[in-house]
């Protein structure tokens, strides 16, 4: 890899310093598809181990949900076929500890098959845990040394503050595998967020991270860095990284990485790359749990935002040349059926 530039170094030599200080999955069985004629959306059973992920009945008190089961009981994955622009949506709802589970054989996939192809994975982060990976069978089988890491957003405090993105990774699961320190690119909230843009470009003519081409006609968005994998979040307001409603952060497309210094949630500033960016991703993972998100859910997935034309930053999520999946647990998909 390309010798690393005096800002990276930074966070390479932080990481290393707060480094100094089972169950097991089984695959999924093969999937059995149920169809319902009179909704738009198709139902997906899945399974793990011999449990079956979505049980019966199809009704529920005489009122059907838009997939005909019980809301309160669905766990399984919900394919949406189309929202109200025509986008398709690959969506899995599953109850916290298959979602868990899913995520990290998602995670263990993708990594396998791009290591394969590229000889290495680009995995960026945000406030979202993948914590069985560092369980059997991945903590042991997954090629660790090929993995590269970046972050979606910061918060401008101290890496050992309790609101620092990167302690929360670092607590759940970086300190837990053996990831290298040099791969590991922290956003330096001492630096000026421009710094983190130019170690993105420094990877990405390295060829550690992909380069993508864009089709539009905004020369700025060539050459963007394709990620192998984005995990997003999404707030209950339907705010990504640090990309609020209404924000003139979410209009940047001249940047790759933006800095605020008037969030609407503390802390007050931040950095935070730019939907450009997060748009030219191979691949993209909405992970929402909690039904006080459920509405920003809905508008997302529905394709039905407020009243005014003014969309959520979640509705501008859409790579390009990607593919984008949900992962939801049952309270932040509850507004997805009729009950």
């Amino acid at each position: 890899m390309a010798t690393s530039s005096p800002s990276s170094l930074i966070s390479h030599t932080l990481h290393s310093s707060l480094c100094s200080n089972s169950r097991q999955y089984k695959s999924s069985s093969p999937q059995h598809a149920l169809s319902f004629p009179t909704t738009t959306t198709s139902l997906i059973l899945s399974s793990i181990g011999h449990k079956s992920l979505c049980p019966s009945p199809l009704r529920y008190n005489n009122k059907v949900g838009v997939c005909g089961i019980n809301p309160k009981r669905l766990v399984g994955r919900v394919k949406a076929s189309k929202d109200e622009e025509g986008t398709n949506k690959n969506i899995a709802v599953l109850n916290k500890d298959h979602l868990a589970v899913s995520l990290a054989k998602y995670v263990a996939d993708l990594s396998n098959q791009f290591i394969h192809n590229r000889k290495c994975f680009t995995l960026v982060l945000s406030a979202h845990s993948v914590k069985k990976l560092v369980e059997p069978p991945y903590i042991n089988s997954v090629e660790w040394s090929k993995w590269h890491i970046f972050w979606v957003d910061e918060r401008v405090v101290p890496k050992t503050h309790v609101d620092s993105n990167y302690k929360l990774a670092y607590d759940r699961f970086l300190s837990k595998v053996p990831i290298p320190a040099g791969n590991i690119n922290t956003i330096d909230d001492s630096l000026p967020a421009d710094v983190y843009e130019t170690t993105l470009r420094r990877l990405v003519s390295s060829n550690v991270i992909a380069s993508s081409s864009s089709s539009n006609n905004n020369n700025n968005n060539n050459g963007l860095p394709k990620f192998d994998l984005i995990l997003l979040d999404m707030g209950p307001d339907g705010e990504v990284g640090s990309l609020f409603p209404g924000h003139p952060a979410l209009n940047d497309n001249k940047h790759w990485i933006t800095f605020l210094n008037n969030a609407p949630d503390p802390p007050r500033h931040r950095i935070t790359m730019t939907l450009p960016l997060i748009n030219a991703c191979s691949n993209l993972a909405m992970v929402v749990t909690g039904a006080g998100k459920a509405n920003a859910v809905h508008s997302a997935v529905m394709g039905k935002g407020k009243l005014s034309d003014e969309k959520l930053p979640v509705q501008l999520v859409k790579p390009l040349q990607g593919e984008m999946k949900w992962f939801l647990d049952k309270g932040a998909a509850s507004k997805l059926y009729n009950y």
